[in-house]
């Protein structure tokens, strides 16, 4: 079969919305059929929304390809006899953010009725497709609330996630991540103020906005164990993140609200070592379950310093919690053979 994977990205921004693509395309093509990754760029600025769009649904595709399977938007308004969605979320500050700081547009005439126009053409487009999948109940419930859509969760497994082991328990929390606001890198930063012991904190990542990189290296700096934590503000390769993950004591992944459980809690669940997040951390609680697979708190500084010595105190219990973590994987059926079977069905 011949499947064009169609996409939107940000220009030289990494992360898991390509990521979910590329993967995908590998194993397509393991299975034999033949493959076309299909990007565009989607910028996130309001007055480019509708022409980035209908760039998009310029698009033609219908004779050169058997199906199309679209993830980011706006990548869904490709027209085409057989359409699939992986949908991952929506632009989401003319979504669930319209009224978070996150918006970064006034709340004014213009800007509610571009909201408006994009949620019907959102609505249009997705309805055309054949059968809609997304990557959390999450993403499933806003389409739901937002656009009066089911569809089906699919989890997004990692590839080729026999690379990840467990080597041994160090004393590090690892967050291996982009770094922006919202991931908030920040909070675990200034939770080590108040751990009483000798945990310590790795962040691993690049990000956009400098601004937020002097924000935690200023923070780092104001600590009184600031040794005990190291910022590499940098991408690392695939071969340094699974040692990374092989020899740390946990993962902490605490995103706001996020779309789907992201691929940090994966590839440490693959690891075998527990995931620290927080109560409004959104699709990461899809997976991580209290007190066995992982910890949950409250988004404040005190609470995750509290989770971490805990983490670091029981032992016995932070290696349970990762086995558990791997085991929370099979019972999700998180797997590439799972999602094959659902687009290609």
């Amino acid at each position: 079969m011949k499947i064009a994977l169609c996409s939107s990205f940000v220009p030289f921004i990494k992360g898991g919305g390509r990521n979910i693509v590329e993967w995908l395309q590998d194993e397509l093509i393991v299975a034999g059929h033949q493959v076309e990754r299909i990007y565009l760029p989607q910028i996130d600025v309001p007055d480019l929304l509708l022409p980035q769009m209908a760039a998009y649904r310029w698009v033609d595709l219908a004779s050169s390809a058997d199906r199309i399977i679209c993830f980011r938007p706006p990548a869904h308004a490709i027209p085409h006899p057989h359409k699939i969605l992986w949908f991952i979320h929506h632009i989401r500050v003319f979504y669930d953010l319209w009224d978070s700081p996150y918006r970064g547009f006034p709340d004014d005439e213009k800007h509610r009725n571009l909201r408006e126009i994009l949620h019907h053409a959102d609505t249009t487009a997705i309805k055309e497709a054949k059968h809609v999948f997304t990557n959390s109940q999450i993403v499933s419930d806003r389409l739901q609330k937002f656009n009066n859509i089911g569809s089906e969760v699919l989890y997004p497994p990692v590839i080729m996630p026999e690379r990840f082991h467990s080597k041994y328990f160090n004393d590090e929390i690892v967050y291996v991540c982009r770094v922006e606001h919202h991931k908030r890198q920040h909070l675990l930063v200034q939770a080590m103020q108040y751990t009483r012991t000798n945990v310590k904190l790795r962040l691993c990542g690049k990000g956009s906005s400098e601004y937020y990189v002097k924000e935690i290296e200023e923070i780092i700096q104001t600590l009184p164990r600031k040794n005990c934590v190291s910022f590499e503000n940098r991408w690392i390769s695939e071969e340094e993140k699974v040692q990374i993950f092989s020899t740390c004591l946990a993962s902490a992944y605490l995103p706001l609200d996020e779309d789907s459980y992201g691929y940090p809690s994966l590839e440490a669940s693959h690891a075998s070592k527990p995931i620290l997040t927080t109560t409004d951390s959104g699709g990461v609680l899809e997976l991580v379950q209290h007190g066995y697979n992982g910890l949950i708190c409250e988004p404040e500084a005190k609470a995750l310093a509290e989770a971490m010595d805990q983490i670091f105190t029981n032992r016995e219990a932070t290696k349970k919690m990762g086995l558990n973590a791997t085991q929370r994987i099979s019972d999700l059926n998180i797997t590439w053979k799972h999602v094959l079977e659902r687009l290609l069905a």
